[in-house]
């Protein structure tokens, strides 16, 4: 009798846990909550910018150290693309500081393209934003390549490293070889053509089984390389160093243009993946930041809702992508990819609330920004 009711109650638990489980899809409501709580109306204008028109800066990534702010970002020169660091105390006013990734001189992999984005950044909305070491390293993964010119040639995914501080200005180690590539044994359709951004964080919840996510862009397609769609899709790891796909479909796939830039941020239950989307719909191309959410990091809902950031403004009147979405006392702060109509690309900001002040042009001197 004793034993049944043991019987009895384990089956009970498991029931009550099973319906308990948060559910793949998340509802319109929540998708409207998130949607309020991290949309920024209020655009500040550019940041940083070129101090020529033949450079072209690209993806920020921000984290906090030492009370003060830092962005990443890359910057395209002709050659390739090349990790320079920023510092800030306001969001505002950026202090550019140097390279922390820059060009080979002998035959490396990715001697011509290195394309950097610090990995392990605290992503919960609001939170300290700290940059996290892993066996007593920083690490950064990144896109390289040999091959000169805009994204050109065989691009894969490596993993960059150090010791030292992050907010210094220090070149990175890296990993003698890439960690993924559209060469692996293991390739999927949707990445066996080339490889583009990544965004790197710790599983806590292990939803995946695996200490740590990737979110990486790759462009395939199993009948015509040449000419698939770029889409988003995930590798896991448990060091770092030794990465796989996870699954085998992408996570996100509108089937033409592109979904990229994954970058995720956590409020309260909800995992919300900021990203930008460039299709052409009626023959026009359209460019804009929007985000999914997912209770898992594997089951993504898509919000179908008004654009977060879109081309509205004359430096930004091509694009408006490429985003990096933070909270920080009470204010939601949203970095994006600016570019005019004349291909000038630079840094912008838009804000949740009135900044009360804008500075909307490229500047030709970079010492004359925001003062």
């Amino acid at each position: 009798m004793k034993k049944n009711i043991i019987v009895m109650w384990l089956l009970s638990l498991i029931f009550s846990l099973g319906c308990h489980q948060q559910p793949e899809i998340v509802s319109e409501e929540i998708m409207q909550k998130i949607y309020e709580e991290v949309k920024t109306p209020y655009k500040y204008g550019l940041v940083l910018v070129p101090d020529s028109n033949a450079y072209k800066m690209d993806c920020p990534t921000i984290f906090r150290k030492d009370n003060t702010w830092w962005m990443t970002y890359i910057v395209f020169d002709g050659r390739g693309y090349e990790t320079w660091l920023a510092e800030s105390k306001n969001f505002l006013d950026w202090k550019i500081n140097g390279k922390i990734m820059q060009f080979s001189d002998s035959a490396d992999w990715d001697m011509n393209q290195k394309a950097g984005y610090p990995s392990l950044i605290n992503y919960e909305w609001g939170g300290d934003y700290k940059i996290n070491q892993y066996d007593d390293k920083y690490w950064m993964s990144y896109f390289g390549g040999n091959s000169t010119g805009y994204e050109k040639g065989l691009l894969s995914i490596g993993m960059a490293f150090t010791e030292y501080n992050p907010a210094t200005v220090h070149e990175w180690k890296r990993l003698q070889k890439p960690v993924l590539t559209s060469h692996d044994e293991d390739v999927r359709w949707y990445d066996n053509s080339t490889m583009y951004k990544s965004f790197v964080m710790e599983d806590k919840k292990r939803h995946t089984g695996h200490r740590f996510v990737m979110y990486y862009n790759a462009r395939g397609d199993s009948l015509n390389p040449k000419r698939g769609a770029e889409r988003i899709s995930m590798a896991v790891s448990d060091d770092m160093v030794n990465w796989k796909r996870f699954g085998n479909e992408p996570i996100v796939n509108h089937h033409v243009g592109i979904s990229g830039d994954a970058v995720i941020q956590k409020i309260d239950d909800v995992y919300v993946m900021f990203y930008f989307r460039a299709n052409w719909p009626d023959g026009k191309t359209v460019v804009y930041n929007s985000f999914y959410c997912s209770y898992d990091l594997i089951n993504w809902t898509e919000w179908n809702g008004p654009h977060l950031i879109e081309p509205t403004e004359t430096y930004d009147a091509l694009f408006a992508h490429k985003s990096y979405v933070i909270k920080h006392n009470g204010v939601v702060y949203h970095f994006y990819n600016a570019v005019d109509k004349q291909g000038n690309r630079g840094i912008a900001l838009a804000a949740s609330v009135d900044l009360g002040i804008s500075n909307t042009h490229f500047k030709s001197d970079q010492e004359s920004e925001i003062k």
